[in-house]
Formats: C-alpha cells, sequence, structure tokens
C-alpha cells in the first residue's frame, strides 16, 4: 500500500504504522477487527434479555389489564351456552304457561245428553261479537258500533278436528237452520244469544252427533290484537271489496292485512255473492293464516314478538274448563296445516243460501269426523262453499 499523503489524518491506530493494521504482518491476510463488549454486572448476567419497548409485542400496555388468551374466550362460551340455552328454553314455557292463567274459563259443556266419547280430538271455535272492554273509538275503528245493543252472538262458528287423519277445519255457517233445544227451528248463532257456549254446543253435539272436546271463543279485538302482533297476514280477495257496513276498503289479490283490516274482511258478507257462506271462507282463510305466523320460526328466535303473540287478545280469550296449554298448542298447531296440502278446509255440505244443510252429504262427512276417518273424507264432501262442486 503507498504512504499516505501528509495532509491525511493519520489512522495509525487502525493502519498501524505503514498502512498495516496493528498486529498483523504483510503476510497475514486483513479480517475485521472485533471490538470487545463491556464487562456485564454479576447481577445482570442472570437477569434475561435486556426488557422490550413498553406496549411491545407480547407486552402488556402499561395501565391496561393483560389481554386474555382466545383458549380463555372460547371456553367461557361453552360454560355459558348451556345457561343460555335453559334460560331461552325456560322463557320459551314461562310465557305461555302464565298467558294461559289469564284466559276466562267457561262452563261450556252440557251436564247429559251428550255424544259418547270418540276417537280424536274436536275443538268449537267462535267468534264472538261481544263489544265488552271496547271504547267507543274502537266501536268505530272496527266498524262494530250498535250491534252489541240487541245482545252478544257470533259470526264465526268452525269445527276443528284432529285425530290419526288430516286435520279438518270446517266453517259452519251462522244461519245455518237447525233445531234449537227450547227454542224450535231458527238460526244457529241464536243459540249463542239465547244460552250462552253451553246452549250452542248442546246445539251443535244434538245436529251433528261430533262430540265437542274443547271450546275456544275470541272476541273482536283479540283477533285484531292478535294479528298485529304478528305483523299482518296474507289475504287474497277475489275481487275489489268495498263494505261499509264492515269498514272494509280493499283491492283485489293477494296483500297483507293488518289487524282491523282482517276483522272487517271475515266479517264483510254484504257484498259477497254468497253472503255468509263466502264470509265463512275469508274466516277460515285469516284464522290459518294467522297460525302459520303464530308458530313461525321467527316469533320464536324473536323474544319480544313472541311475548306480544303469546299475551295478544287473552283479555278477551275464553276456554272450556279443562282446556290447558297443552291443547292450546294443538290447536295453534294444526291451524297451520288445515290450509295446505296436509289438511282440510271446507263449509258444512248445503243445499241452498236459506241455509239448509245437505242432509246426505252433511252425514257422511259427519260420520268420517266422529269415526276419526277424515283421510277418507273426498272433495265432493269438503268444498269451500259447502256446494257441490
Amino acid at each position: 500500500m503507498p504512504d499516505r499523503p501528509s495532509d491525511e489524518p493519520e489512522y495509525d491506530w487502525l493502519y498501524g504504522k505503514k498502512g498495516r493494521p496493528v498486529g498483523r504482518t504483510p503476510d497475514e491476510p486483513e479480517h475485521t477487527q472485533v471490538i470487545p463488549a463491556p464487562p456485564r454486572s454479576p447481577s445482570a448476567a442472570h437477569s434475561g434479555p435486556p426488557p422490550r419497548r413498553p406496549g411491545g409485542k407480547g407486552l402488556p400496555t402499561p395501565g391496561l389489564p393483560p389481554r386474555p388468551k382466545p383458549v380463555k374466550y372460547a371456553r367461557r362460551i361453552l360454560l355459558l351456552l348451556p345457561l343460555l340455552l335453559l334460560a331461552w328454553v325456560a322463557y320459551l314455557v314461562a310465557v305461555p304457561v302464565i298467558a294461559v292463567k289469564k284466559i276466562d274459563s267457561v262452563d261450556a259443556f252440557p251436564a247429559k245428553g251428550r255424544p259418547a266419547e270418540q276417537d280424536g280430538t274436536t275443538y268449537l271455535i267462535v267468534g264472538s261479537d261481544s263489544r265488552a272492554g271496547l271504547t267507543k273509538a274502537e266501536l268505530k275503528k272496527y266498524g262494530a258500533g250498535g250491534v252489541g245493543k240487541i245482545g252478544q252472538r257470533t259470526d264465526t262458528i268452525m269445527m276443528l278436528h284432529l285425530g290419526s287423519g288430516k286435520p279438518l277445519l270446517m266453517s259452519i255457517p251462522r244461519d245455518s237452520l237447525v233445531p234449537i233445544p227450547g227454542y224450535g227451528r231458527t238460526k244457529i248463532n241464536a243459540a249463542f244469544a239465547y244460552g250462552g257456549p253451553k246452549l250452542l254446543v248442546r246445539t251443535i253435539e244434538n245436529n251433528t252427533g261430533v262430540r265437542i272436546d274443547h271450546y275456544v271463543e275470541i272476541g273482536f279485538g283479540g283477533l285484531v290484537k292478535a294479528v298485529d302482533a304478528v305483523g299482518g297476514v296474507e289475504i287474497c280477495p277475489t275481487k275489489r271489496m268495498r263494505d261499509k257496513k264492515a269498514n272494509l276498503n280493499i283491492k283485489k289479490g293477494c296483500q297483507n292485512a293488518n289487524g282491523v283490516t282482517a276483522l272487517a274482511y271475515s266479517r264483510s258478507r254484504y257484498v259477497q255473492k254468497y253472503g255468509d257462506i263466502t264470509r265463512a271462507q275469508h274466516q277460515r282463510e285469516v284464522v290459518t293464516a294467522l297460525g302459520k305466523k303464530v308458530i313461525s320460526p321467527w316469533t320464536v328466535i324473536n323474544p319480544w314478538r313472541y311475548s306480544r303473540v303469546i299475551n295478544a287478545g287473552t283479555s278477551t280469550l275464553k276456554v272450556s274448563d279443562g282446556t290447558g296449554i297443552i291443547a292450546l298448542g294443538r290447536f295453534a298447531r294444526a291451524m297451520t296445516q288445515v290450509n295446505g296440502k296436509d289438511g282440510l278446509t271446507c263449509g258444512m255440505p248445503i243445499r241452498d243460501q236459506a241455509i239448509n244443510w245437505d242432509r246426505d252429504r252433511a252425514l257422511a262427512l259427519l260420520k268420517l269426523i266422529k269415526e276419526d276417518r277424515t283421510d277418507e273424507v273426498g272433495a265432493d264432501l269438503c268444498t269451500p262453499t259447502g256446494f257441490v262442486k
């Protein structure tokens, strides 16, 4: 290596004399000089690696609690799941149990003269026009003002049979001409006005031979509240309907109806071709649509809707003595099936609009119900209007 110019700084500490590193002979290869580390104190030698920056990876941030490991989160969730599931099941059971206790019960069955026990279970469903508990504003809103002055009657009479075959829902037109014990031959709904549930049950059992196991009655306000609680029901009128007496004004075609509209739709008869017969069809349409909404998965998943649905209408609902939560649960489930391929819905077989029952067809249908053979009910016996197709 040539000698350094005289004006360059001296780096003898690095190169040594004559441009060679200190301690190296001319024949030795050049190596990187290792600078020795300063000695550590005895205490530092056993203290591990130097501390990391606060808040660095793997270290807690000053002032915050240490983050739990993901495994601990999973364990906590697994421990909570059974408790949450148990609480939810308890809620689903408690709400209807409490609601059923609020329902009024009635003595609906005659003491004697009833048909013998029969296979299957038959419910009598009555839509009462009772205005009890309704305000003047509600009477006006429902288009029901004034009717209550002439006594309590029923616009809806339906028979629901459950058993070994398909569930069957049959409307009995309220204007059906039948003998009423103690009152002669007159419209069947007069039995309700004359003697309440007990006389109505007796009249129906006498004229059909079918034993009634459970009685369910719902008032105006109850239907409105129940429909509104599920967010409305679908109705499908085949024509535009304007009925001032029922407070109804709806267009043709399928549409969602709130409680007031559903009530009006199920009460309207003056703008129908078959009057009370068509009204009975609409009543079955509304109650089956309501049943489907009541037991839909969304009703069970949503706790607020579940509570509203279960409690809706309890103030206007009445059931026979002995009709408990299990019987009502079976009733609600069946109402979701009758208007589809798994059920049957029809009108009482009739021969005219007077309304007189078609004796032969009515007896044939009622015999199959009494014997719990609804799977054998044919299309000639179960028709929407009750007339022969």
